[in-house]
Order: structure tokens, then C-alpha cells, then sequence
């Protein structure tokens, strides 16, 4: 699901402060892409790989930072509010049943079915090319844990407010855990877990209020999907890139996100003050930005494992983003401008300075140093940010709250 990863940039425009972020609560536990030239690994496998171990085969998870994937909570008093069905007129039964019984169904129940091909699959991943594997595989467990976290713990709180919507998200969490497991596991084949319930204790959780978490869970479940089909479809076209089986399950596994973002424009249209003025306008844009800007910035410092799939980093990315806006424009009242050269020389600048930040922070220098290097870094990071949020956007969204218009798919 991703939505920890893929709001971080909202530290780095100063939209969510220190603060905010809290200690871990509570909860219970199609533009084609360039014909490809597949790069192979040629170093040595290194079976410690320079990553910091709690125990003998658990690797400690990465450190935080803007970019790393997150836990996230919310007000959950305010959420039964919102699904109160004597307090919301606004909530379409017939809609939530109609998702609740394509949850229902499973459809990927027995998808999820690991072969032998696994294990020796991930033996013949060496190099650098393995660690930045085992990187990708660390972030995607991280995010679809904290998806299943958050998930069901909704499904927990909304039990007696409204039974159908809890049972979606328990079932959503469902989903999110057997792709958090589905990972680990196949991290397992190069030697390497999370321990889970240690990261559910002791991770920092963000603090997001309701509306902010749809926003933030639309995007980041329609961005998955479009990200895993374009995948699936390029090893496809390519099979000589696939380094890993696990790919080969991303056509089923792509409907999931596809799904769970499709009941969160169920929820969306239930909330008309969230799609439906000038403020929801605002904020529909922002998140869009930050989505999109962390996911860039993110894959364009993991260049290599895109070229290792025998991807374009950039094309591969400016494709999920045109596709993801296309989708999101049918439900968010405004979206960025995504298909202007003006908008991707701005993204194109923000991952030249994240660079420049990564080289300062890897340096020798000393801390003051490194700290005085980076400020008109930030001042010139700050400056294409505000021109991506100031910059054209698109009128959109086909949902009018007060006729109450069916949203067209």
C-alpha cells in the first residue's frame, strides 16, 4: 500500500512539524517505456552487505528519515464521526455493501504461493545488485505493514459506528498483511527479515487527521497499482530482466491497490467538504505534489535497481505519475499539471539537489559544516517546490456533493 513512504515529503515543505510526530500508540497489532539494456551484477555476493543485524538473520530497519516509510495514526474519535450514519447523511450504503462484498470475494486468497524458484532466484542476485534489491524488498514490507497497521486498527475502532465500513478495513489490513508477509518472506531468500512486531512497538508513528489520511491512502493505493502493473507489463515484454519471481505476482496483486483505492473514493464521495471547496482544492494539489515528489526523488536515488530490471528510472516514473493524476483527477477537485516540460524540469532539479544534499551528508566533513553546506540547498529545494505548488494545475473531479452525481470510473 505505501502510504508511510509516500507522504514524507510533507516534513520537507514544513506542512507537518515535529511535533506531530509521535512515539509509536496503540494500535493493535500509458506512455511505453525505452526497450531496455538489463544490467548484471559482476561483484561478489557479500553475505553481510554492510546492513546493521539486531540478531543473527534480522536486519535492523533503516533509520528514519524524510523519505523512509512511516507509521502513521489518526483521531480516531473523529473518524466514527465521520462514518456515523445519523451524523453523515452524505454515507451511500448501498456503494460501501457494493465494495464490501468485492472484499469479500478475495480474489487473491490463493495468489499469494511461493515456488522453488524463490530461493534460487535470489542466490543468483550478487553484487550491488543484491543490496539494493534487499533494500527495495526492506521499504515495500515497511510500507505494507504500516498499511495493515493502521487499517486494522479503523477496523477495530468503527465496529459499532458502522459495521460494513469496519469490516472493509479489517479486510483491507488482511490484504496489506499478507503483502507484508508475502515480502519478508521473500527477503527470507536472501538471508534477511524484519522482525514486525518489534517495528510495531518501537517505530515512531506520524499523527494524520482523518481527511489528510484519505487523501494520503487514495494516492498511495492508486499509485501502487499503477506502479506494479507498469512493472509487470515491462518483465513481460522483457523476461530477461526478471532477476525475481516475486514480480511475476504483481498483475493480481496490483487489483488489490486498485481496490482499496476505489473504496477510498467511496469514502471520498461521503465526505463532500473534502472534494468540494476551495481549501479541499488546496489540499488536493499539495498531496498530489507530495506524493508524486517523494516517489521521484525516492526511485532516482535507487537508479540502480530500476536499470538492474532493465528500466528507465525516469520514464518508468514520469508514467506512473501522468497515469496516477489521469486516475486521481476523476475524484480530487484539483490536480497538478503533470504533462508540461515546466513541471518536469522542476522535478528533474529537486532530484540534482537531493543529490547534492546526499553527497554533502556522505561526506567527511564535520556536522556545522555539512549543516552551513546544505542551507541554500534547501533555500533552492524550498524554491522548486514552491514553483510545482504555484505552477499550472488542472480543475477536476466529477462528483458535485450537493446533487449527489455518481463518480464515473
Amino acid at each position: 500500500m505505501g502510504i508511510a513512504a509516500l507522504q514524507s515529503s510533507l516534513l520537507i515543505s514544513g506542512r507537518l512539524s515535529d511535533a506531530q510526530v509521535r512515539p509509536a500508540c496503540r494500535l493493535r497489532a500509458q506512455r511505453a517505456l525505452a526497450r531496455p539494456v538489463c544490467k548484471a551484477a559482476a561483484a561478489q555476493q557479500d553475505p553481510a552487505m554492510g546492513f546493521k543485524m539486531m540478531r543473527k538473520g534480522i536486519k535492523e530497519a533503516s533509520a528514519d528519515t524524510v523519505l523512509t516509510p512511516r507509521f502513521y495514526t489518526t483521531d480516531f474519535d473523529e473518524m466514527e464521526r465521520l462514518f456515523n450514519l445519523e451524523l453523515n447523511p452524505h454515507i451511500d450504503m448501498a456503494e460501501i455493501e457494493a465494495c464490501l462484498r468485492e472484499f469479500r470475494t478475495d480474489y487473491n486468497q490463493t495468489h499469494f504461493v511461493r515456488n522453488d524458484s524463490f530461493k534460487s532466484a535470489a542466490d543468483n542476485v550478487t553484487g550491488e545488485t543484491r543490496k539494493i534489491f534487499i533494500e527495495f524488498l526492506e521499504r515495500s514490507c515497511t510500507a505494507e505493514f504500516s498499511g495493515f497497521l493502521l487499517y486494522k486498527e479503523l477496523g477495530r475502532r468503527l465496529k459499532k459506528t458502522n459495521p460494513a465500513v469496519a469490516e472493509i478495513f479489517s479486510l483491507m489490513s488482511r490484504d496489506e498483511a499478507r503483502h507484508a508477509g508475502f515480502i519478508n518472506k521473500a527477503m527470507g531468500d536472501f538471508n534477511l527479515a524484519l522482525d514486525l512486531g518489534f517495528l510495531t512497538k518501537n517505530r515512531k508513528y506520524t499523527f494524520f487527521k482523518p481527511k489528510f489520511i484519505f487523501y494520503a491512502t487514495y494516492l498511495s493505493e492508486k499509485i501502487g497499482y499503477w506502479r506494479y502493473i507498469s512493472i509487470y507489463r515491462h518483465l513481460q515484454r522483457n523476461p530477461d530482466c526478471q532477476l525475481y519471481p516475486m514480480f511475476e505476482y504483481f498483475e493480481n496483486w496490483c487489483q488489490d491497490e486498485n481496490r482499496h483505492g476505489d473504496f477510498f473514493t467511496a469514502i471520498l464521495k461521503t465526505q463532500p467538504a473534502m472534494i468540494n471547496d476551495w481549501q479541499s482544492r488546496q489540499w488536493s494539489k499539495f498531496f498530489c505534489l507530495s506524493v508524486y515528489v517523494t516517489m521521484y526523488l525516492n526511485d532516482h536515488q535507487r537508479d540502480a535497481f530500476y536499470s538492474s530490471l532493465g528500466m528507465n528510472t525516469t520514464q518508468f516514473n514520469q508514467h506512473v505519475i501522468i497515469e496516477t493524476n489521469n486516475t486521481t483527477a476523476r475524484i480530487f477537485p484539483e490536480v497538478p499539471d503533470c504533462e508540461t516540460p515546466e513541471f518536469w524540469a522542476h522535478m528533474d532539479r529537486l532530484v540534482v539537489l537531493n543529490q547534492k544534499l546526499a553527497n554533502i551528508g556522505s561526506s567527511d566533513s564535520p556536522a556545522w559544516m555539512k549543516n552551513l553546506q546544505k542551507i541554500p540547498i534547501f533555500q533552492q529545494f524550498a524554491g522548486e517546490l514552491s514553483a510545482l505548488y504555484f505552477g499550472k494545475s488542472i480543475r477536476s473531479g466529477t462528483f458535485d456533493a450537493q446533487q449527489q452525481a455518481q463518480l464515473v470510473y
